[in-house]
């Protein structure tokens, strides 16, 4: 049984108590852990943050509840003496926020558990949001917004959120929204008319408290449905910064905030043109710059011309292009190699008459730049980080073509 009396469970309210000193655990640093026979302070456990605040002149950083031995407060600061009385202040503006998060939470489970008899399987709560797993089936935006709808008109009616003991036994004839895994006496949270849950939290006494509710996203998760949700100043929070990005972009384009999606909708088709476009152009300079390379080389004994060159900041997509219009000259070989950032990228290619086989060409390669590569016996890609080694593996894939030492 735990020595700690938990002020919070009957007034969520209470910031400021006085309590007396317990146990005394030193760290190293100035850094303490501190036990009193009762405490405001709420412990880090389902699924909400622990309070912070200050005990005397010492900073409370954490609480953890460590069952029989009470609530340990994790202080910087200064230690108290055991047996000492102190005064703790709870950071009101942190509790308020758990509160209107972990009732939000409460009242949305609710909406859904009542609208589609799905239930919730677990809650976090987060720096700037929270999240639920809902057992929620075909889900999309709509029954996610009739959800929504209700737990706010829950919300803004104002109903009236009280804390009951009860046994066991009477839990059992309850109709809870969930079962509560602890034996003995049952703290529950009652949502009048709406909600009855097993809970140790700390909670709103009205639901109007909670302000507002608003999912920001949702997925499929682990046969789930994961929803991000905010509430109370969290939703606002939130709104001015979704605002702020909103009016940012539409001043990119100088229209009003509302018309800033249409605006990017065609910048986005125009861009997707454009790109189009470009592609077209590459190809067109591709071939236009494998004839000159083409045309300068000159031919081995046998007919083949060997184009073994490297780039400045050329990307594999740049390469491969270069190197598929120079193979597709009669008895050609690309050997083509690029500085890209930290990188170095190679691109081997060879017509359907010219010898060689550029999977062992570019293994050997890249094994000087270490690095990895491969691909077909006409063509192959890789690269690595030694890019000074560029130029070497150019000039060794080319004399091993040049002296014959290749393979068809």
């Amino acid at each position: 049984m735990s020595t700690t009396e938990r002020l919070y469970y009957n007034d969520s309210h209470l910031t400021e108590f006085e309590a007396r000193v317990t146990s005394v655990t030193e760290q190293v640093s100035g850094w303490g852990a501190v036990t009193l026979d009762r405490t405001a302070f709420y412990p880090t456990g389902g699924g909400q943050p622990s309070d912070t605040g200050t005990l005397g002149t010492s900073h409370v950083v954490e609480c953890i509840d460590d069952e029989a031995a009470g609530i340990l407060h994790v202080i910087h600061g200064r230690l108290p003496q055991v047996g000492s009385i102190v005064k703790g202040h709870v950071d009101w503006p942190r509790r308020l926020d758990h509160m209107q998060q972990h009732t939000g939470q409460h009242i949305l489970s609710q909406a859904f558990f009542r609208l589609f008899n799905a239930e919730t399987r677990s809650f976090r709560m987060m720096e700037q949001y929270s999240e639920i797993d809902v057992e929620l089936t075909n889900p999309g935006d709509g029954r996610i917004n009739e959800a929504v709808e209700l737990a706010n008109k829950i919300i803004w009616d104002d109903r009236a959120v009280h804390v009951r003991e009860v046994t066991s036994e009477e839990a059992a004839l309850l109709p809870l929204r969930k079962d509560s895994e602890r034996a003995g006496e049952l703290r529950i949270i009652e949502i009048e008319d709406f909600d009855l849950s097993p809970c140790g939290g700390t909670h709103a006494r009205r639901t109007g408290e909670v302000g507002v509710i608003a999912v920001r996203s949702w997925e499929r998760a682990k046969g789930l449905t994961r929803m991000e949700f905010l509430a109370g100043g969290r939703v606002v929070a939130d709104y001015r910064r979704a605002n702020r990005t909103a009016r940012n972009v539409a001043s990119l384009f100088s229209v009003a905030r509302d018309e800033a999606t249409a605006s990017v909708e065609r910048l986005m088709e125009e861009n997707k043109q454009l790109s189009r476009r470009v592609r077209v152009l590459e190809e067109v300079a591709a071939r236009v710059e494998a004839e000159e390379l083409f045309r300068d080389a000159i031919p081995q004994e046998d007919g083949t011309k060997i184009i073994a060159h490297v780039f400045d900041d050329r990307d594999a997509g740049q390469l491969q292009r270069l190197a598929h219009q120079i193979a597709s000259h009669p008895k050609a070989v690309a050997l083509l190699g690029s500085h890209d950032k930290d990188a170095a990228r190679l691109v081997f290619a060879r017509s359907a008459d010219a010898a060689g086989d550029m999977n062992l060409l570019m293994r050997e390669a890249c094994a000087l730049l270490g690095g990895r590569g491969g691909g077909r016996p006409d063509m192959a890609q890789g690269g690595g980080q030694n890019t000074e080694r560029l130029s070497d593996a150019l000039q060794a894939a080319s004399s091993t073509l040049v002296n014959g030492e290749r393979q068809n």
